[in-house]
């Protein structure tokens, strides 16, 4: 019924000479997907006319996101004729509510370039979440090195390990004071993976009692940030 009427409004306009050149028509502009699960391919096609009395060139056709992928069927279109733009979403890795457009761009003088839009929800699965995420694992999460002489640089090696099922990313390195340093062997590391941090702590100038952290901050959804804490008692050099 829909194309029906295009193609009368098209006769119509061309019989009366109030048409010149091409002209794209496109009857639906948006489209919504409703609820979907994440990781869901889905699909639609939206169908243009040109109702010009000239060949419509479609001349490029842009998504919004590497997640959509656009396509049309034909290129060109002659007066009267349509086609359809098959547009494609891949859900993985996103959730909650999301609009993506696609652009496309013609020769139509008066409609350069159109927009369409499509809306979806990606629903999580809860016990996907849990199982699928990255998980760090340290080999420690605290050291005393114990009774030292001042101006000694202490080491450590700690290893980490992705105990996870996705990437694991450290996203950041932090130490609570300039005396101590911390170096990655990677910043990431694939499910099974495990890396190094070599810690450095300078006593320098220091005596006493003191404690002293190092906090990694990853991508797990529910453990951030996990700290290594550093205790030393620094001892007075006899000069």
């Amino acid at each position: 019924m829909t194309k029906m009427l295009f193609l009368l409004s098209f006769l119509f306009v061309t019989i009366n000479g109030q048409v010149v050149g091409p002209k794209l028509s496109v009857p639906e502009k948006s489209f919504d997907f409703g609820d979907i699960n994440e990781g869901d391919v889905v699909k639609h096609t939206f169908t243009i006319y040109n109702t010009g009395d000239d060949l419509l060139v479609i001349k490029d056709v842009k998504s919004s996101c590497g997640c959509t992928a656009a396509l049309p069927d034909k290129k060109e279109l002659k007066p009267g004729e349509s086609t359809g733009v098959k547009v494609e979403f891949n859900s993985a890795k996103r959730k909650g509510q999301q609009r993506k457009h696609v652009y496309l761009t013609t020769n139509d003088p008066e409609n350069k370039e159109i927009r369409l839009t499509f809306t979806t929800n990606i629903l999580v699965d809860q016990s996907k979440k849990v199982t699928e995420q990255p998980r760090m694992k340290l080999s420690r999460t605290q050291h005393d090195f114990g009774t030292v002489s001042e101006g000694k640089v202490l080491e450590l090696d700690v290893d980490f390990k992705n105990v996870g099922k996705d990437e694991l990313v450290v996203k950041d390195v932090k130490s609570s004071c300039g005396c101590t340093a911390a170096l990655l062997s990677s910043k990431k590391l694939k499910p099974g993976e495990t890396g190094k941090i070599k810690i450095e702590l300078d006593t320098s100038d220091r005596v006493g009692k003191f404690t002293r952290t190092v906090t990694l901050y990853t991508n797990e959804p529910d453990l951030g940030q996990q700290t290594i804490t550093l205790f030393v008692n620094v001892k007075k050099r006899d000069t």
